[in-house]
């Protein structure tokens, strides 16, 4: 007898369920229960709809119930809301939202793929007035861009620094809007560790985007919102994308367990606590690889692979569930900013004993057009060398760099590993010793204690404590802006200026690449110098480090002037 599978929703993994389970079983009946208008949808291009860069919000509409059933013989049911479980009898109960009608679906195989829902919090006053919005669906990208043209809209606030809010802050402000970012966290984008953070606190600075961070909001009104601070920012909309919460009402009430992050807990296959009921998405709590630790992770393609895992255990396959390590990209005005794996919070939340190495090479060879800096970040293990993550942000190609290092920690790789990794050349599309390479090569000297290393975050502090820093960049270099108490000595007159460097107290170098001062910390340490410590990130890392809380805070510089070249 055919099997009937029921999918409770719909977009990435339910939908893909579907269409798997439909190459597998040409008999099986597959029935889509999806609440909203849409089954299927590009919820990862909603936010791209209000720039106009997607222009008409019928394109992000992927698949109608009427293709479902032509080219798939799959009957997926639109405005129709799954309100019970009944495990015991083998149905769900169903409400039609459009004619309000109530009945019984049977199933021999249940999947939730219910999704996830945006945390609005009721503590907030003002949180359900007509001009607060969300974005999860077509249906709410619409309703954002229609109030904003009706209503003449300039002045919007974007609550939430993730990359719902970081996307729609972009193209709101790229449709001529007037954007505040507001964000409780110390920091926008969360996969990435603070110093990292701050090249897109001050690119979102750049494009005229106000950033306000370690505030919350409490109270909305018709023209205003009003942080935790008492600070009032005018806006005429505002948009929540603090975060979302799992769908697991209808795992919960019918007794399905839950695991320790509040999702639906699912084994190795992504079958619930009843064999009989799956579930995949943004609904389930995962696995991570690195960390062995449950999380969720909201994101299509995670959730695509789990859809593709659970209909082949329906059919008896036995996939191999590695676990996630959380790729993401996000492009922000003119930069693209790409992590995956570890970063140094969550190293430390899982206790793994890491290092880490910031480099800034090329992205191409410098005499190409179009070549630009690529602010590269590896993490790895302390003592194996095993890769754990690294978060890579430029104009450039960061994502091929990214998904290097995601193909490196899914196959156990080492710093070893990297470094020797033949990857492609030409000086067009990179150097013969790529930023991966590179960032390995570094890794490895640090970890073989070859130097030491400071991050750009103790800078301040050691210009605070007048410690003794050596800029070993050029005299142009240098004069074009400095650490206030940096004293020059050009690599190019190290040799002949060494009796000028104390071997007595600790000795900082830095220049505007790390070759250049690890080239200079090898000369010093081959004349006896054990005293050295290279600053990671070089001059135009420390800038960008301290350029947005400079200005936003108005402390007092350390630098004579930033220079971002």
């Amino acid at each position: 007898m055919a099997k009937k599978v029921v999918i409770v929703g719909g977009v990435a993994g339910g939908a893909s369920v579907a269409a798997r389970v439909r190459r597998l079983d040409e008999d099986a009946q597959i029935i889509m229960l999806e609440r909203g208008h849409n089954v299927s949808f590009s919820n990862c291009s909603l936010p791209f709809y209000l720039s106009g860069v997607v222009a008409s919000s019928g394109t992000l509409v992927m698949m109608d119930p009427v293709r479902f059933r032509r080219q798939y013989n799959i009957e997926a049911r639109v405005n129709s809301e799954v309100t019970e479980i009944c495990r015991n009898k083998k149905v769900v109960k169903v409400k039609n939202l459009e004619t309000g009608e109530n009945y019984e679906e049977s199933y021999d195989i249940l999947v939730l793929a219910p999704g996830a829902s945006p945390i609005l919090p009721n503590s907030i006053a003002g949180i359900h007035s007509p001009h607060v919005f969300s974005v999860r669906n077509v249906e709410d990208i619409v309703a954002l861009k229609n109030y904003l043209d009706t209503n003449a809209v300039e002045d919007v606030a974007v609550v939430g620094g993730g990359f719902i809010g970081v996307e729609v802050a972009e193209n709101l402000q790229m449709a001529g809007k007037h954007i505040t970012m507001i964000e409780a966290a110390d920091q926008i984008m969360a996969p990435f560790d603070h110093d990292m953070a701050q090249i897109l606190h001050k690119e979102m600075m750049d494009h005229g985007v106000e950033l306000i961070l370690e505030d919350g909001i409490k109270e909305i009104t018709e023209h205003y919102a009003t942080l935790a601070s008492g600070k009032q920012v005018k806006a005429e909309a505002v948009v929540m994308a603090i975060g979302v919460k799992p769908e697991t009402g209808l795992a919960k009430a019918a007794g399905l367990e839950l695991g320790e992050t509040g999702g639906i807990r699912v084994d190795n296959n992504y079958r619930t606590s009843d064999p009989s009921i799956y579930a995949v998405g943004d609904a389930i709590e995962v696995y991570h690889r690195l960390s062995h630790k449950a999380t969720r992770l909201p994101l299509a393609g995670p959730a695509q692979r789990q859809a593709r895992a659970a209909a082949d255990a329906m059919y008896g396959a036995a996939p191999r569930n590695r676990g996630v390590i959380g790729s993401s990209i996000v492009k922000l005005f003119d930069l693209k900013a790409a992590a995956t794996g570890l970063n140094e919070k969550t190293a430390q939340a899982a206790g793994i004993p890491y290092d880490f190495v910031y480099v800034l090479p090329g992205d191409r060879v410098g005499l190409m057009p179009g070549n630009s800096v690529i602010h590269f970040k590896l993490l790895f293990e302390r003592p194996t060398g095993r890769i754990l993550g690294a978060q890579a942000i430029g104009k450039g190609n960061v994502d091929k760099r990214i998904d290097v290092i995601a193909t490196m920690i899914s196959m156990g790789g080492t710093l070893e590993d990297l470094k020797d990794l033949e990857l492609c050349y030409a000086p067009m599309f990179g150097t013969a010793k790529d930023v991966v390479n590179f960032a390995a090569l570094v890794g490895e000297n640090i970890l073989e204690g070859k130097f030491c290393q400071v991050p750009v975050s103790a800078v301040r502090k050691l210009v605070e404590e007048n410690a003794c820093i050596i800029d070993v960049r050029e005299e142009q270099e240098f004069e074009a802006g400095h650490l206030v108490n940096a004293k020059n000595i050009p690599l190019s007159q190290l040799r002949e200026r060494m009796n000028e460097i104390p071997r007595d107290r600790p000795v900082y170098l830095h220049c505007r690449s790390s070759q250049r001062s690890y080239n200079a910390i090898m000369a010093l340490q081959g004349k006896g110098y054990r005293n050295l410590w290279n600053i990671s990130g070089s001059f135009l890392g420390i800038c960008l480090h301290e350029y947005f809380t400079d200005q936003t805070t108005m402390r007092k510089k350390i630098v004579t002037e930033y220079n971002f070249k």
